[in-house]
């Protein structure tokens, strides 16, 4: 299993396909077109690479909600990367500042950007293939959640 695509809502699509191309420059525009959704004419369109896209949507209104507050909606995005350096050199140059330098430690490195929405996305490069290694957790108090877990 693997998530194929997020469907996100814009205010424009050429600064967010400029964001995005700046972070995978192998991405492309896989199809488009025009369509009417819920009384409101839009264009989108499936950005990315064969296995992997953003459905990105124009003529998005009002503002993102706010990464720092407790709003329901989309905290952020992450995607893992074979070499962060080399991202985040590239988002330097075309003029993205890091928005959080994320966690590093021995098993990962991740950094954090506001694309021209306000969506939070992270990337991260992963230096360990053991999960345990780069899934760490504090210990589990099943208590807090004994509505949700199921047996």
């Amino acid at each position: 299993m693997r998530l194929e695509h997020l469907n996100i809502v814009v205010k424009e699509l050429k600064p967010t396909i400029n964001f995005y191309q700046a972070a995978f420059p192998h991405w492309k525009i896989r199809g488009g077109g025009v369509g009417e959704w819920h009384g409101v004419w839009r264009r989108w369109v499936h950005f990315g690479d064969d296995y992997t896209y953003l459905s990105l949507n124009d003529n998005g209104k009002n503002q993102n909600r706010d990464n720092k507050g407790y709003d329901v909606g989309l905290s952020h995005l992450a995607f893992v990367v074979d070499d962060i350096q080399s991202l985040m050199v590239r988002m330097q140059q075309a003029g993205y500042p890091i928005a959080i330098d994320g966690k590093g430690d021995p098993s990962y490195k991740s950094v954090y950007y506001l694309d021209p929405d306000g969506y939070e996305v992270e990337f991260l490069q992963y230096f360990t293939d053991i999960p345990d290694e780069r899934n760490e957790y504090e210990p589990f108090d099943e208590t807090l959640f004994s509505d949700i877990i199921t047996q």
